[in-house]
């Protein structure tokens, strides 16, 4: 068994949607005032790095991430790669045997520099959503700091995602995952009002 790793590192580096709040680790107390422990303290946006979106997120009556199904991030997963891929749509599935998966993983190694925000990236066509529906997927991963395009407004593909049942993740890392069937773990933080949640997000080759 190998567990991959394909969460984004966080450092005060880490790049994040322009205008967002950036990302910072500091010791609040150290062990010299304390006598006993260190004592850090963080500050980011709940979309730092590898995050899963709630749709409180993108719909004011949405769910907060508290009320979404936590088995939905655990389970058989597909990586996908659709490299050089204008959008992403249907016609990317049409050779994968979704039987006994409900997790797609596309790998567009389209965010060459993950210390610097993509300046465009390929977005999910909104008709893929009742495509991955009626196949039984309810989460989509992208390597990708969203599902639409970085300057959208009205949020098609997040839109279409929830309105078919479809969990988000994105900001994975799949420069070094081979296509193929995994294992996925990809949990949220248990925040109440929470629009969207960091995670440590791994793979789990069970054939390695």
């Amino acid at each position: 068994m190998k567990i991959i790793d394909i969460s984004q590192p966080l450092h005060d580096g880490t790049p994040v949607w322009p205008g967002d709040t950036p990302f910072s680790f500091s010791l609040n107390w150290s062990m010299e005032e304390t006598g006993s422990v260190n004592v850090g303290q963080l500050n980011m946006s709940a979309h730092t790095g590898t995050h899963v979106d709630a749709p409180f997120h993108f719909d004011n009556e949405g769910q907060r991430i508290l009320d979404l199904p936590l088995e939905r991030y655990i389970g058989p997963a597909v990586v996908v790669s659709v490299e050089h891929a204008g959008s992403i749509g249907p016609e990317h599935l049409s050779d994968i045997d979704l039987t006994a998966v409900k997790k797609v993983l596309f790998k567009t190694d389209a965010w060459k520099d993950l210390q610097a925000f993509p300046e465009s990236i390929p977005p999910i066509e909104p008709e893929l959503a009742p495509f991955l529906k009626e196949k039984g997927v309810h989460l989509i991963g992208v390597d990708l700091p969203s599902v639409d395009e970085l300057d959208s407004k009205e949020m098609e593909a997040h839109h279409a995602l929830t309105e078919n049942d479809i969990l988000i993740l994105e900001g994975i890392v799949l420069k070094d995952v081979k296509p193929g069937y995994y294992e996925l773990y990809a949990m949220p933080l248990p925040l109440k009002e929470a629009d969207g949640s960091p995670v440590r997000a791994v793979l789990i080759d069970r054939e390695s």
